[in-house]
């Protein structure tokens, strides 16, 4: 079977402290994993796996009531990059955060017997977070991503825009090396030297470089604005799951992904009914948030750009006390059950969020 094709499943839903398998009332979807075999890893937050297209695949959840609000992380990233967000989001919500495929513990099939970039892509994780949505979580969704994960959470709204309430991205990835992107006598040279990585010893030799406890730590200290918030528990929670077998593979095949869509084409195809947010850290050394507001504010599904002064690339880790309240106002603003009371928290989290220097624009 295509690694990226979408199986139908059948069976019930079950919601993260369920102890059997309950049916939805609203979506008549499938799980096809265990929920009594979740475990407990901190006070209400809960590790499962689910199986997707023969794959093993991680999640988190905490919270058995409100609107779903599922968090996806971005590239080299795993359940543990929303650790600061998903317990506070599960005591208002439904919050799930997943390992897409290849990444985290999630299973991570090896992409040297596929064609280039046929596993790992974006459409692959789009589809992978909508059947998430459909057989795990059994109801509409919010999805926030953070950096490369945006794309994914844009794809599915494109896909199944009846399972996505609506996408917040956080600092979402500009895709500098799109072949798009590069100037035209760059781009042979840019193949040559991902072809380089691939298929010699010098692209594993580059990522044992990489998968060091220190290396990982400088690039966390280039990606966040506050070194202080490269703790020991991030560099640990970061490396762990990239030392296990095949994530070289997934690297190398992933950083070769020159093709496949841009943000600004995946906000042209969005939906009406899907509304998108968009949250940017402002000193993110690596997607400039400039360009970022040139490129995407303009369309017609994007309701918010907020800029976060004085923070990096992964804002929910970095600052979580400005990016939970935000989560929380768009998950509120964008519930068609909440209308009411979404409007109300949206103003108080919005005042809340201006005394703490963010600025909407």
């Amino acid at each position: 079977m295509a690694q990226n094709a979408v199986a139908p499943h059948k069976g019930h839903l079950g919601h993260c402290r369920s102890r059997a398998p309950v049916r939805s009332r609203r979506l008549n979807a499938a799980v096809s994993y265990d929920a009594a075999s979740r475990t407990e890893i901190k006070p209400g937050v809960f590790e499962g796996y689910w199986q997707w297209q023969g794959h093993k695949i991680r999640y988190q959840c905490s919270g058995d009531s409100g609107e779903p609000v599922l968090l996806v992380h971005g590239f080299g990233g795993n359940c543990d990059h929303w650790r600061k967000n998903t317990p506070e989001l599960g005591q208002r919500f439904r919050a799930y955060s997943i390992d897409l495929l290849g990444y985290g513990f999630s299973d991570k099939p090896d992409p040297r017997g596929a064609p280039p970039n046929a596993i790992y892509n974006f459409d692959t994780w789009g589809r992978q977070l909508v059947d998430f949505t459909e057989q795990v979580i059994g109801a509409p969704a919010h999805i926030s991503c953070n950096s490369v994960g945006g794309l994914a959470g844009l794809t599915a709204g494109i896909l199944r825009p009846d399972l996505v309430r609506g996408v917040q991205l956080i600092n979402i990835s500009l895709r500098g090396l799109h072949v798009e992107r590069q100037p035209p006598w760059q781009r042979p040279l840019v193949a040559a030297f991902q072809r380089l990585l691939k298929e010699t010893s010098l692209g594993a030799a580059f990522f044992g470089s990489v998968a060091t406890p220190r290396t990982v730590k400088n690039i966390l200290c280039q990606a966040y604005a506050n070194d202080a918030a490269v703790t020991d528990e991030l560099v640990d929670a970061i490396l762990k799951p990239g030392l296990q077998p095949g994530a070289v593979d997934v690297f190398l095949d992933f950083i070769s992904y020159s093709g496949g869509p841009l943000p600004e084409q995946l906000l042209a195809a969005t939906p009406a009914g899907v509304p998108v947010s968009i949250l940017w850290g402002a000193a993110d050394p690596w997607e400039d948030m400039a360009e970022g507001r040139r490129l995407f504010a303009h369309y017609p599904c994007v309701t918010e750009f907020v800029e976060l002064p004085g923070v990096g690339h992964c804002p929910q880790d970095e600052a979580p006390h400005l990016v939970n309240p935000l989560i929380e106002a768009f998950v509120l603003s964008t519930s068609a059950t909440s209308s009411v009371d979404g409007g109300s928290s949206s103003t108080a989290a919005a005042q809340q969020q201006q005394q703490q220097g963010v600025t909407a624009a």
